[in-house]
């Protein structure tokens, strides 16, 4: 009881020299909230940041964990598309996946104002854009329903899209589609993928594309499918799908199952690079804050001679004085860390920094972490500790004649 009271004690009496010397810890604190506020920020924006890799790379392969399967048979004949559907679609069902997809590759040749022109086409299903984070500019997405569509629904990229004149999708615009068969595609969506836009691309759920295609076309596909399945079961279920698969198309198939997402590469955390630039930025940022504070403290204790030789006359102990003159800068610090935290929760919040920081965005806009906010306040407190320990120690060696000769 008597270690509380002495605590509670020492805090009050901190908060009264902190009152007595206003400008002094104004001065001091100032920096030490800036410092925090910085470090807080630094700490807040990389989450988004990191954020914003890990979908950029979600787009790309997937999820974690996405699986990509292909097949094909030793003495050269193709594994047909519906062979490998079905196979998929039965293991799928035994091991409990829901997001299965197609994601083969294709050439359509569509016909154009000024021409006919082939454009690259992604077979794909509707799980897709869950899977691979599908982003639209207008428009939506595939949905069950278009699996009865007479005209196929199609995805389009923008520069296809400008390409075609920019139609609004409520009319319903369509595409003249060549092959075998003559078909019209509806669009239903304009995907944004910036880096795109320079060629013509689309998507188009894969059964359509095979019900206008030509039997010689889709024997020249090469059919590929991909699973999203978690993360912690994905090496045990690619050695459960490859033995399935193998079984079910036959003797001499060989079949591939690999993981692609970020993810996949790396044994190491593919964003150790984010969080080590992070964490240095935000060490030097509260270096230079402690050592501001330090300056301060210095000279303030070096102001208070007179009055330390006074109360050590007065039967104050070392211990007491040390005490009081660390839990000043303490107090003080973790004043200014409150501050600072939440100076820097509105400016990681806000639409604008993040949209500086971020300019192609984010879907998934992580909350202020609560691990920043925590380090914030732990650094003002260690700032506040290690910024008083030296003041503390020369408060200590002032003797009661050094107040009577000040």
């Amino acid at each position: 009881m008597s270690i509380w009271s002495s605590l509670v004690g020492a805090v009050v009496e901190a908060g009264q020299e902190l009152r007595i010397h206003r400008t002094r810890v104004l001065l001091s604190l100032i920096g030490v909230a800036v410092a925090v506020c910085a470090i807080t920020s630094v700490v807040g924006l990389g989450g988004i940041a990191e954020q914003s890799v890990r979908e950029q790379g979600e787009k790309s392969g997937g999820r974690p964990a996405t699986l990509f399967i292909g097949a094909s048979r030793a003495d050269g004949q193709p594994v047909t598309r519906d062979a490998l559907r079905e196979a998929i679609d039965a293991a799928a069902a035994r091991y409990s996946i829901s997001y299965v997809s197609e994601n083969s590759y294709a050439q359509q040749q569509v016909q154009y104002l000024d021409g006919a022109a082939s454009v690259e086409t992604r077979l794909v299903d509707v799980p897709y854009a869950a899977m691979h984070r599908i982003e639209l500019a207008e428009g939506s997405w595939f949905t069950p329903s278009d699996h009865n569509r007479l005209a196929p629904a199609v995805v389009i990229n923008q520069g296809m899209y400008r390409r075609i004149g920019s139609p609004a999708l409520a009319s319903h615009p369509t595409i003249a589609l060549r092959g075998d068969t003559k078909t019209v595609g509806v669009v239903v969506g304009v995907i944004e993928v910036p880096y795109q836009d320079d060629y013509d691309s689309m998507f188009m759920l894969g059964d359509a594309y095979a019900a206008i295609a030509g039997t010689v076309v889709l024997s020249e596909l090469s059919p590929n499918f991909e699973v999203w399945v978690p993360e912690g079961i994905s090496a045990e279920l690619s050695g459960l799908l490859r033995r399935d698969l193998v079984g079910a198309l036959g003797e001499g198939t060989q079949v591939q199952v690999d993981r692609q997402d970020a993810g996949a590469y790396s044994e190491e955390d593919p964003y150790a690079s984010i969080r080590l630039l992070v964490g240095g930025v935000a060490g030097l940022v509260l270096l230079l804050g402690a050592l501001g504070l330090v300056n301060i403290s210095l000279v303030t204790v070096a102001q208070r001679v007179r009055e330390i030789g006074i109360r050590r006359s007065f039967g104050a102990t070392a211990g007491r004085i040390f005490f009081a003159v660390m839990m000043e800068s303490v107090v003080a610090t973790v004043i200014a860390g409150v501050f600072g935290v939440a100076a820097a929760v509105l400016i990681v919040q806000s639409p604008l920094v993040q949209g500086w920081i971020i300019p192609a965005g984010i879907s998934d806009t992580p909350a202020f972490p609560l691990d920043a906010a925590l380090l914030g306040l732990a650094a003002a407190t260690g700032v506040g500790a290690v910024a008083g320990l030296l003041p503390a120690l020369v408060a200590v060696r002032v003797k009661v004649i050094d107040a009577i000769r000040f």
